[in-house]
């Protein structure tokens, strides 16, 4: 504990650097033309806000007394003039009574979905030419396109997205910036050059189609494969390597599974490319790669950015390839939930294709569930690697024996591991954790066993599940592993915000770094980890990179009412992160640590100090800029408070 606490100070602003013991520990140590109180820092914020605005638009729990501001983000520099601190103060340490945090998730956040936005909806069969409505009388959507556009809300901007990048828009009339592309008398244009260029640009991947859904959702799809693999599993061992003359044998209940996910749209070869299979099949489909044969994964040296829930979305995603990540993983994908063809966790499994080397994240907590899903995925969509997930600290998947949980069932995980790198025809990798208890560390002892159960690749988050973010990863724990691993790569993840932190991190003998809430405080760390250099971005820039985010947004969940209050749910979310980062020239001292909370300071320009602010109102009236007003009622709590610090 005095080890971890003496680590916290040192990277927490309490060291012996000129200027920056005046700050408090944990707290970033800003210049003092900079700083400012709480009151001075809203009272000049305040003073540029439209009057008329919020008036509709809670922001937070509306259970709370300050919904806008969580007490545990309530920081300052003056402890005893604010709050009633002044008498606390004077009495001893050991009489104070410290507060509990707020950790985790806020789970009495108001769930609103943007399909409630819509008073009256549009039926899809008018936003698609030549089509006919299925339900006749029976639909529940609305068919008068007139009354439609009566009471449609105001467009939100003059120019629309997908018209200006695709040259038509699929949403027509719904479309939240329909007057870009609407005709005199309500017809959709279209732009046939830009349509014609767009033709030969290579498509989002890994959709779930209608007929692989219902088959699916009808438990029509057998899984020969991995039924196999399971029946090795529990007879005993199973063996390292697969002769060379080895071929998997095809029944004739094997041939109508593969008929069967055929139907669905073809099958992925071994190499990534599609092959249509109606018919007989493939040397693809019957010859089983042999171990030596996969894909081997080689990210040595590679910027790996993290799965990350919620927020590691595909715009996300786009934006951090932009910067110089080299490396994407889609979210964590619960395997029953894909079994049974939900499209919001299929949704999870989409590659762009600026995503050059890109991985899924399967979580799973059983044997049979996660090697079908793997043979499905296998067959059903391209990936360069598929990874469990085996870091996961929420009860919900805890309680369930997924995540970090399958570091205490050795038996399961291993028939986990070596079901899946069974049925799959591209490298296993596993992002762990130190293990589940804080002074319990499991891994070194797991990754001989994972090297031996064929995994690719580990990835290390230097905390257990119990520890959260109260404490720093522990980087020497992860150096010892390093070397237990070898020869297989292990990379490393935890605390890496800077260029110095990851040239630090490199220095352990890990493989490479994986970059988590780095990326998502500052998503230029992959340019600065790559140019050696601090970007002193600057207000107008950043505003342009959230502005780009949207624009991705649209593209991916659509500009209709439900696409633009998606995209503005999930930069909302992005907010809440980003609000913790401080410019680089307000820094007494460089670099900024992840652990120091940024304490209220006035920015070089208005729009930066409307940046720094954690008020949700203020999250909000960032994405007015961008996605126009927000609609009435709308309400916005983070889904993680982010404020674990310590």
């Amino acid at each position: 504990m005095a080890e971890d606490a003496e680590a916290a100070a040192e990277s927490g602003g309490g060291g012996g650097d000129s200027g920056v013991g005046a700050c408090e520990r944990g707290v970033a140590p800003i210049k003092a033309q900079y700083r400012t109180t709480k009151e001075q820092f809203h009272q000049y914020l305040d003073a540029d806000k439209p009057e008329d605005v919020f008036q509709e638009t809670p922001a937070g729990d509306p259970d709370d007394s300050d919904p806008a501001e969580p007490k545990a983000k309530r920081i300052c520099l003056e402890d005893g003039q604010e709050n009633g601190k002044t008498e606390e103060a004077a009495e001893p340490l050991e009489q104070r009574q410290v507060p509990k945090r707020a950790r985790g998730q806020n789970k009495s956040r108001p769930h609103v979905k943007p399909t409630h936005y819509d008073k009256e909806r549009l039926c899809p069969s008018l936003l698609q030419e030549s089509a006919t409505c299925t339900f006749g009388d029976r639909c529940r959507f609305l068919h008068d396109v007139g009354r439609y556009l009566e009471a449609k809300p105001a467009d939100l901007g003059p120019r629309c997205v997908l018209f200006d990048t695709f040259g038509r828009c699929p949403y027509s009339v719904t479309c939240r910036f329909a007057g870009a592309h609407l005709g005199p008398e309500g017809q959709n244009l279209v732009q046939e050059e830009v349509v014609a260029r767009c033709a030969d640009l290579p498509p989002v991947r890994n959709g779930l189609n209608r007929a692989l859904q219902q088959q699916l959702r009808k438990r029509q799809v057998c899984f020969e494969r991995a039924e196999q693999a399971l029946r090795r599993l529990t007879q005993g061992p199973m063996p390292m390597a697969i002769p060379e003359t080895s071929v998997a044998m095809v029944t004739p209940e094997q041939n109508s599974c593969h008929a069967q996910l055929d139907t669905a749209g073809g099958v992925s070869t071994p190499h990534g490319s599609p092959v249509s299979t109606c018919g007989p099949l493939t040397d693809e489909d019957i010859i089983r790669l042999r171990p030596c044969e996969k894909k081997r994964l080689d990210i040595s040296g590679k910027l790996y950015l993290a799965p990350l829930t919620t927020c590691g979305n595909l715009p996300f995603r786009r934006i951090c390839k932009r910067f110089g990540a080299d490396v994407t993983c889609g979210e964590m994908a619960v395997c029953t939930n894909l079994l049974q063809g939900q499209m919001s966790e299929w949704a999870l499994l989409k590659r762009h294709p600026c995503e050059d080397i890109f991985g899924v994240q399967l979580e799973g907590a059983f044997p049979d569930t996660m090697t079908k899903c793997a043979e499905l995925l296998n067959r059903t969509i391209d990936v360069d690697f598929v990874d469990i997930n085996v870091g996961c600290p929420i009860d919900l998947v805890y309680k369930k024996g997924g995540g970090c949980a399958l570091m205490n069932r050795s038996a399961k995980f291993q028939q986990i591991v070596r079901g899946v790198n069974e049925v799959l025809d591209v490298p296993l990798t596993v992002k762990m954790r130190t293990g589940v208890q804080e002074r319990v560390s499991l891994a070194h002892r797991l990754l001989p066993e994972l090297r031996d159960w064929g995994v690719a690749l580990v990835t290390l988050h230097g905390r257990s599940r119990e520890q959260r973010y109260t404490r720093l990863a522990d980087w020497p724990y992860i150096e010892q592993c390093a070397k237990v691993a070898s020869p297989m790569p292990l990379f490393g993840n935890g605390d890496i915000l800077s260029f110095e932190d990851a040239n630090c991190a490199m220095q352990t003998g890990v493989a490479g770094v994986m970059i988590a809430r780095g990326a998502l405080l500052k998503p230029w760390l992959f340019t600065e980890i790559k140019e050696q250099r601090h970007w002193d971005i600057s207000s107008s820039e950043r505003l342009d990179i959230l502005r780009d985010f949207t624009h991705y947004g649209l593209e991916h969940w659509g500009s209709d009412t439900q696409g633009v209050e998606r995209t503005r749910r999930f930069l909302l979310e992005w907010l809440s992160f980003l609000c913790r980062y401080v410019p680089v020239g307000l820094l007494e001292r460089l670099p900024q640590r992840i652990n120091e909370r940024p304490p209220y300071y006035l920015g070089r320009d208005h729009l930066e100090t409307l940046m720094a602010s954690q008020q949700a109102a203020d999250w909000i009236r960032i994405s007015e800029m961008l996605l126009g007003p927000v609609p009435p009622g709308f309400a916005f709590l983070p889904k993680h408070k982010a404020n674990a610090y310590k």
